[in-house]
């Protein structure tokens, strides 16, 4: 079942239950799809990988808003947006935790041979493909910075 099938079963089930919160994320993950889909080039149907691209974008947009909100103290918006990274969260892959992120990053450094910070994007280039949907872009370049920086 593609991404697309699953948001729109959801947003019939928060429709009859007149779930404001998940529809208003879900409506924003059809759009999403439905623009990614005319896109240019796109032909009409985005690959799996793309959909959760397209997840953890959105899941970015709305940390990052919440981050602005937080700090403006404006509870009112922040609530919003945690109630939508929750409701978008759902449709992603388990994200990885720390320990077995680390575990893999050293695994992608020790088969590359990285031994110093300079060679960071080597191992980033991989480690972005491999847990591609599974952990954060940005814990993925903590860790990796981290660990060659030792």
């Amino acid at each position: 079942m593609s991404l697309e099938q699953k948001v729109m079963g959801e947003l019939k089930t928060a429709m009859l239950a007149k779930d404001e919160k998940s529809l208003r994320s879900l409506r924003a993950i059809k759009s999403a799809i439905i623009l990614a889909k005319t896109a240019e080039g796109a032909g009409g149907e985005i690959k799996e990988e793309d959909e959760i691209k397209l997840l953890q974008k959105l899941v970015k947009q709305r940390k990052d808003s919440l981050e602005i909100y937080e700090k403006q103290n404006r509870e009112d918006l922040a609530e919003k947006e945690r109630e939508e990274i929750s409701v978008i969260e759902k449709f992603l892959p388990k994200q990885m935790d720390e320990a077995e992120l680390r575990t893999v990053i050293q695994k992608i450094i020790d088969e590359t041979g990285a031994s110093s910070p300079a060679d960071m994007g080597k191992v980033m280039g991989l480690a972005n493909k491999q847990l591609a949907g599974k952990a954060e872009g940005k814990t993925i370049a903590a860790i990796v910075k981290e660990i060659l920086n030792k």
